[in-house]
């Protein structure tokens, strides 16, 4: 047999990841023909696209791309799944330091002005190499304890590479800086929208749906009307919320002092709540009704009341069903909220709409990445804490 035989024979043998082979593509596609940096003379011009081989020696540039030619070569052949996840990390840590490096060349010393802004080569390899790795966690099948560890190491690891200033030369963290203070109570805003409204639909919610799952007859209206509200845009609900709230504030002055008006928080709560009620209520007459007749009959047999057989029993084995109703609630009001800025609701929103409204895109970045994280991140959390249940109970 040729050389050039044994070569074919060996590529066909070689085990082709699909999802792999297509996630390389679009990333040294991306590389290739997409500007990896936008230099910027101030916040809101548009920028000129950047090569790195003008701002990069060579030799920290032929390093970064040999790390990234062996990750695509990992995402390409079938490897393992740990080989695959550290190639997608090693892959996310070099795009973000070439970036920086980058960014430290391009930015004058003293300068606060320029900016020097990730480009659309950037983002789409960062997301190619978070799809791998992403894909190989998804492989690896960790436990729910693992998951939740992993989360914290990785915040923690970003947090401490931020306040390290690495990427302080970047726009993205230069809009940071300049809205630090404000940032932070914005993300407050966020969560206490989110959370908050999310805890009077489960105090509200989980009632009206153990009462649904008692009177059959109560159900079909209750849900109907539920659904009714889910097909209202978001920006239509708060606009209608608005007058109603602004009546009775001028009606009940302890209204108005405890903060409900109009505009602001109070109409974007009332909505958050009511978008919320549907999962927590249809979840959780659908977690009821998958409670086994004999466990039930089993419990009243040992003498339980009806509410006990509900506490012990019932709402017990039905928790992870609700849970996962609890979930999407949840990140859906993360998202939800960030059209609450359009009516005075604060929150992180209120930088991706001012963001827009400048025609800064790195200040729309500074609101929609942090949104993205925390759904991400309270997703993972839940799905951690359902899986949990649903292998306790598990016979």
């Amino acid at each position: 047999m040729s050389t050039t035989a044994a070569v074919r024979v060996f590529l066909r043998r070689l085990p082709v990841d699909p999802l792999g082979t297509l996630l390389c593509a679009v990333g040294a596609l991306a590389l290739i023909c997409l500007p990896f940096l936008v230099f910027k003379a101030n916040r809101i011009v548009p920028g000129d696209p950047v090569d790195l081989a003008q701002v990069l020696a060579p030799a920290p540039l032929a390093a970064a791309a040999l790390v990234l030619a062996a990750a695509g070569l990992c995402a390409v052949f079938a490897a393992g799944a740990r080989l695959r996840l550290l190639a997608g990390l090693a892959g996310i840590v070099v795009i973000a330091l070439v970036a920086a490096a980058g960014a430290d060349v391009l930015t004058p010393a003293g300068n606060r002005v320029v900016r020097v802004a990730p480009g659309a080569g950037f983002w789409i390899a960062l997301i190619a190499m978070a799809l791998l790795a992403t894909d190989a966690v998804t492989r690896m099948r960790p436990r729910p304890v693992v998951r939740v560890l992993a989360l914290a190491v990785t915040v923690l690891v970003v947090l401490a590479v931020l306040a390290h200033g690495t990427f302080d030369q970047l726009s993205l963290m230069r809009e940071y800086a300049a809205h630090a203070d404000r940032f932070a109570s914005e993300l407050r805003r966020h969560l206490w929208l989110a959370l908050g409204s999310l805890t009077a639909a489960v105090l509200v919610g989980l009632p009206v749906g153990v009462l649904c799952h008692r009177v059959p007859r109560l159900r079909s209206a209750v849900l109907s009307v539920l659904n009714l509200i889910q097909t209202i845009p978001a920006i239509a609900l708060f606009s209608m919320l608005m007058a109603p709230l602004a009546l009775l504030a001028a009606a009940v002055p302890l209204a108005a002092r405890l903060g409900v008006r109009g505009i602001g928080a109070a109409p974007a709560a009332v909505a958050l709540f009511l978008y919320a009620l549907l999962p927590v209520v249809g979840n959780t007459v659908a977690g009821l009704r998958r409670v086994s007749p004999a466990a039930v009959e089993a419990a009243r047999g040992m003498g339980m009341t009806a509410g006990q057989v509900l506490m012990s029993v019932e709402l017990p084995l039905a928790l992870p069903v609700i849970l996962t109703g609890v979930r999407v609630a949840l990140v859906q009001n993360i998202g939800l909220v960030t059209i609450a800025a359009l009516i005075g609701g604060g929150g992180l929103g209120s930088f991706v709409f001012q963001g827009i409204g400048q025609t800064a895109i790195d200040l729309v970045l500074l609101g929609a990445i942090p949104i993205v994280a925390l759904a991400f991140a309270a997703a993972l959390l839940l799905d951690a804490l359902i899986e949990t249940l649903r292998r306790g109970a598990a016979p």
